[in-house]
């Protein structure tokens, strides 16, 4: 049964971080995901963008000089058929290769055209040059971060280019689509890192506005700053994670460690330091797998803290094909799951413009045609 998406065809620019997240996440649904590589990526290699090949899979690609007319005209041609196009590149410099927004409707006024960027599409931070750590820090989501009396530690990327920025950019391109059907019109999707990294705050400007939080690192209830609410060392060097918020799982994480609830009240944050001590001289004690035997089964809230090669191999993630092999390699598997169209991975990454005479062919052009192109170095 084909995914959700079938049918949509999406036209992706190449660029980097959360736009090839995106597309893969629309990809593993079933959109029919067509990839414009710069002709210099496909004669000389990609350079940066390689480092997108794990998130490269479902997808055809098509390699362009869109500083050519000729390889402008083919993305236009593209676009005529599409239903998305989405680029990740800095506020302008679509509409100065002739292929942004209003460019785009004109051939195709049903086309959602999602942009994606760091700093949003206007505002005085919108042509400076960012990174995650920098929407994050702007958006106030890096700030809680880390431990008391140290800088905050960096997430890796997954705030603001995978969460608020990838994730958000697909949300946006489905509310597009769905509104679509009532319109008949496209629009303009412009989905902003910064943005999506600020939205992903909500509750803690809610708990904020409560009183229930403050902007003291390691004092609140999620920031490490409850002892039940952490992760501790282990014997043999690896790590557990304890998430015993709810009362009834407090319960049963100091029944499986033979505590007295009497002497671990759980919200007298006056002991919470004492508590702390004692859990990592706990953890500290005995190895990891010993730990996956005494919380085994319980909703004390507790799990072995795994590493990017030990998740694969863990048995719920085994039980649910949570990981996929993908040109033999693992990667995550689609999600999330559908009881009758489901995701899945259709092909690999693709090599770079491995597609262009095929696409080519799709949109009218013969052989002689895509002989001129390649000549003239509009394609590759």
């Amino acid at each position: 049964m084909p995914g959700p998406l079938d049918g949509i065809r999406v036209i992706e620019l190449a660029a980097i971080g959360p736009a090839p997240f995106g597309v893969m996440l629309l990809g593993d649904l079933g959109a029919d995901v067509i990839r414009v590589d710069r002709a210099s990526a496909v004669i000389h290699g990609p350079g940066m963008e390689a480092t997108m090949r794990g998130m490269s899979r479902n997808r055809r690609s098509i390699g362009v000089d869109l500083k050519s007319e000729a390889g402008r005209d083919v993305v236009r041609r593209l676009v005529a058929d599409a239903d998305v196009l989405v680029e990740g590149w800095r506020p302008g410099v679509a509409e100065r290769l002739g292929i942004g927004p209003a460019d785009c409707a004109a051939v195709n006024e049903r086309l959602v055209y999602a942009r994606m960027t760091g700093w949003g599409q206007d505002g005085p931070l919108a042509q400076t040059a960012g990174h995650d750590i920098d929407y994050a820090a702007v958006a106030g989501a890096l700030h809680p971060t880390g431990r008391a009396g140290e800088p905050p530690a960096p997430p890796l990327n997954y705030i603001a280019d995978f969460g608020g920025g990838g994730t958000y950019l697909v949300i946006g391109i489905l509310a597009a689509l769905v509104e679509r059907e009532r319109s008949g019109q496209g629009q303009v999707v412009d989905a902003a890192m910064v943005d999506g990294a600020i939205s992903l705050t909500a509750m803690f400007h809610g708990m904020l506005a409560m009183g229930a939080w403050t902007t003291e690192r390691q004092s609140n209830l999620l920031d490490g700053g409850a002892p039940f609410y952490d992760t501790y060392a282990t014997a043999d060097g690896g790590f557990v994670a304890v998430g015993a918020l709810e009362p009834q799982f407090y319960a049963e994480l100091l029944a499986r460690l033979e505590l007295d609830p009497e002497d671990w009240p759980q919200f007298d944050q006056r002991r919470w330091p004492a508590f702390r001590t004692e859990l990592t001289r706990i953890f500290a004690a005995e190895p990891r797998s010993h730990w996956d035997e005494v919380f085994a089964g319980s909703d004390a809230c507790v799990a072995s803290l795994l590493s990017l090669t030990e998740a694969p191999a863990h048995p719920h993630n085994i039980a649910r094909a949570a990981f996929v092999e993908v040109d033999g390699a693992v990667q995550p598997a689609p999600a999330p799951r559908f009881s009758r169209t489901p995701g899945e991975v259709r092909s690999g990454a693709p090599e770079y413009g491995g597609h262009t005479d095929e696409v080519l062919a799709e949109l009218g052009f013969d052989a002689d045609a895509i002989t001129r192109l390649r000549d003239a170095g509009a394609v590759a």
